[in-house]
């Protein structure tokens, strides 16, 4: 069962919606025992990156978490403030993650007088062409953003995918069975549902 984790934040319903789109049951839930019986696990996230982990904490999944995906190797797909959330540490109320990934989630600092934050809208992605995640998905794949923060991985072996604004950024990341992507694959129709078929079938 693809389990669609509850902590107070995210399009949940919009997740559990694309993939019956693509013939897959799933469960929304904040039950640890739920998550136990998880195949495969999606955290999903929009908003603050404190208030992410605080709600974590205060739903005290962070202990069942760490096993199904850190010791049983449970595949794992953190979207948004998901991926966010698994990288080591924001600047967004400056406080740890949950540090599945060595990498840093920092704010957009942009030069330009025309770009805003938050980057919005349809943006290209390019990813690792080696990767099941990544199967049929060419360099014009389009995905939808929303974000005010972006990710930088410390190592290079962990950047899934980049993508442009104004320079370029790492919008999924990998650890072996751990994959982040900075876009709302739920919101990105065609692409959004290769990804994620990609995902049930890893």
């Amino acid at each position: 069962m693809v389990t669609i984790i509850d902590y107070g934040l995210g399009n949940l319903a919009s997740i559990k919606n694309m993939l019956k789109k693509i013939g897959t049951a799933s469960v929304i839930t904040s039950s640890p025992e739920q998550i136990a019986n998880a195949d495969k696990l999606i955290l999903p996230g929009v908003g603050h990156f404190a208030k992410g982990m605080e709600n974590l904490e205060r739903s005290r999944l962070i202990p069942i978490l760490n096993e199904q995906v850190l010791n049983k190797k449970i595949p794992v797909l953190g979207i948004c403030l998901g991926m966010q959330l698994i990288t080591s540490h924001s600047e967004e109320g400056d406080v740890a993650g949950l540090n599945w990934v060595d990498a840093r989630t920092e704010k957009f600092k942009l030069n330009s007088t025309t770009l805003k934050i938050p980057h919005m809208g349809w943006t290209h992605v390019n990813f690792k062409s080696n990767e099941p995640i990544a199967e049929n998905l060419y360099e014009a794949s389009r995905f939808y953003f929303v974000h005010s923060y972006k990710v930088r991985c410390i190592h290079q072996e962990n950047v899934l995918a980049t993508s442009m604004y104004e320079s370029a950024f790492h919008s999924a990341i990998i650890n072996g069975n751990i994959i982040g992507v900075q876009f709302h694959p739920e919101k990105s129709h065609k692409f959004g549902m290769q990804l994620l078929k990609n995902f049930i079938n890893i």
